[in-house]
């Protein structure tokens, strides 16, 4: 249970208290909750979707947007930011890393969240609300998925940071059953279907990270963040040209 807390707590802004002493340790196995936590932030998204079926589907896409970033905190929007001022250009990793811990927000941040915000807008409207609430589903489910690749396929790029354990102890256990559960939701949801967008999409996810780690050797929190922000949009497009 407190594994599961951990990943709550550390995914959504839920006021959760963990009374038991945590290792560093504890983290990197928490991971292995994070398709689940997706699932739960994915079925208050999908909510919308069947109590304010009334509205215009650009109003509740909009409502959609505000509401996952208010349950997130924003946390992997931020990393997001900052990846693309970081590695924006042809820095070294000594410099990409400065700037991605910098708190200032610089012109590619700016102009990167403003078009991952659009082009997640867009497809969001471009879903029939009847459809769009199992979409919805797989679209957190994978994208903390993405977090469990992201960490089990890399190395810590930095000596310190909030991410490190999670990357270090997440192991071959961790990485399976996170792996397994997000495949059966998306095998229940959208049967063999849905296997091809999982598939087609964790190729698009497997090149970001890879073009990441040629950045700076390794992920941080920031830039696990960021391709969690990318999977989302990622599995809506793939799920939109699929059912086209």
């Amino acid at each position: 249970m407190t594994l599961f807390l951990i990943a709550f707590q550390f995914l959504t802004i839920l006021p959760i208290k963990i009374k038991s002493e945590l290792k560093d340790a504890d983290f990197g196995k928490s991971i292995i909750y994070f398709p689940l936590v997706g699932l739960a932030i994915g079925a208050l998204l999908a909510s919308i979707t069947l109590f304010s079926n009334f509205l215009p589907n650009m109003v509740m896409a909009a409502i959609i947007i505000l509401l996952s970033v208010i349950i997130t905190g924003a946390i992997h929007l931020d990393g997001f930011i900052d990846t693309c001022d970081g590695l924006y250009g042809f820095r070294t990793k000594e410099r990409s890393l400065e700037i991605m811990r910098d708190s200032h927000v610089g012109a590619m941040g700016i102009i990167g969240i403003v078009v991952l915000m659009l082009i997640k807008f867009s497809i969001l409207v471009s879903y029939l609300p009847l459809n769009l609430w199992k979409y919805l589903i797989l679209m957190t489910t994978f994208a903390r998925w993405t977090q469990v690749l992201s960490c089990f396929t890399s190395d810590y790029a930095r000596k310190d940071g909030k991410g490190k354990n999670f990357i270090k102890y997440c192991g071959k256990k961790e990485f399976l059953i996170g792996t397994v559960f997000t495949f059966a939701i998306f095998l229940l949801l959208k049967g063999i279907w849905g296997i091809i967008l999982l598939s087609l999409s964790t190729i698009f996810i497997l090149l970001i990270i890879t073009y990441i780690k040629k950045k700076i050797n390794g992920m941080t929190g920031d830039t696990i963040g960021a391709v969690s922000e990318m999977a989302e949009v990622v599995i809506l497009l793939i799920g939109l040209i699929l059912r086209k």
